[in-house]
């Protein structure tokens, strides 16, 4: 794919400095642009490459003034990071713009499938399942009956559905995830066995929504696991039976969130983060990596540090005192020490 600078300028509604026809036709980092690639500029540490890079084209900040030459074409914008985001986003959505049908595959008769799909290799589609417009099921995807999956969302490859959930639309699910697996229900026998507890419930992930690669959401045991509108997912999060993640709420990798708790809107969550069932998170809720939470927060915005968790400034402070401990101990047996020999005396 081969672009003017002109093109991309009225695309992230810039202004071309240089010539408006000079074509790129790849991305690259400011310190190793070649010709041909398009790169940008948002952090002021680098801007000592933009005198030395070889890049056909630059995406700067509309004020940004060069304090000797650039051999480089610019596109001046608001905010260069966001648009090379947007860039970045739209040379995605081309370069994936897959359509049509692989063999071999397998879909049920009574499937629904939308317009403009693409189903690659492999991918299996359930009795009554439903799949909207411009989906991409890429190889080895298993959809289950009676499941849903919403306009322009892509599964990547080996992700599985399992029956009776619900996916939004404009969601990206990436490789290895499982959705609707059964929740971890057993319940203690006399003889020391466990019963398992059936899941026949969902998971029902709305618009909009990023699951990274091998996380698991399991479906509820009655009613549903819940991932509201913009939720995002790191890679190998676990999310049990019965939870709900509030809307625009993102979590890093390695977090396991146990069952039937409730997570508000906009909290963002760090990686290696252990959360109890059960438990209420307010709004707006930080919680700092490797933290464990063992009861609720209940007050928005609250920042948390620690296991178990509490208010990161007193944690900070506990911190450094924990830091001293050794110090203090030496001090300790020292005053031992002396208190000995004044009674010996």
């Amino acid at each position: 794919m081969e672009f003017t600078a002109q093109q991309i300028a009225d695309l992230l509604h810039g202004s071309v400095e240089g010539d408006p026809q000079v074509k790129v036709n790849r991305l690259s980092k400011i310190e190793e642009g070649e010709p041909g690639s398009l790169t940008f500029l948002a952090n002021p540490k680098y801007e000592e490459f933009i005198y030395s890079t070889n890049a056909s084209l630059v995406i700067v900040d509309e004020q940004f003034v060069p304090e000797r030459e650039v051999k480089a074409n610019l596109i001046k914008v608001k905010d260069p990071y966001k648009s090379f985001a947007v860039l970045l986003d739209t040379y995605n959505k081309i370069s994936m713009s897959k359509e049509g049908l692989e063999n071999p595959h397998t879909i049920a008769d009574s499937a629904q499938i939308g317009e403009n799909t693409y189903i690659g290799a492999f991918v299996y589609i359930g009795e009554n399942s439903v799949i909207g417009n411009r989906v991409k099921l890429f190889p080895g995807v298993y959809i289950g009956d009676n499941v849903t999956i919403g306009d322009d969302t892509f599964l990547f490859p080996g992700v599985k559905v399992y029956s009776d959930c619900v996916i939004g639309n404009d969601c990206r699910i990436h490789a290895g995830v499982v959705i609707g697996g059964d929740g971890f229900g057993f319940a203690p026998q006399d003889d020391s066995n466990y019963l398992k507890v059936a899941q026949i419930g969902n998971v029902i992930i709305e618009d909009h929504v990023e699951i990274g690669s091998n996380t698991a959401i399991d479906r509820a045991t009655l009613g549903s696991t819940i991932i509201r509108k913009g939720v995002k997912l790191d890679n190998l999060i676990q999310v049990a039976h019965n939870v709900e993640i509030g809307e625009h709420t993102v979590i890093a990798a390695q977090t396991g969130i146990a069952g039937s708790t409730k997570i508000g809107r906009f909290c963002m969550i760090g990686g290696q983060v252990g959360i109890v069932g059960h438990l209420v998170i307010a709004d707006k809720v930080k919680i700092a990596a490797q933290s464990g939470i063992g009861t609720s927060i209940t007050k928005e915005g609250e920042i948390v540090q620690g296991s178990p968790a509490f208010f990161i400034g007193d944690y900070k402070k506990s911190y450094i005192g924990f830091r001293k401990l050794p110090e203090l101990n030496a001090r300790i047996e020292e005053l031992e020490r002396i208190i000995k020999e004044l009674q010996n005396k």
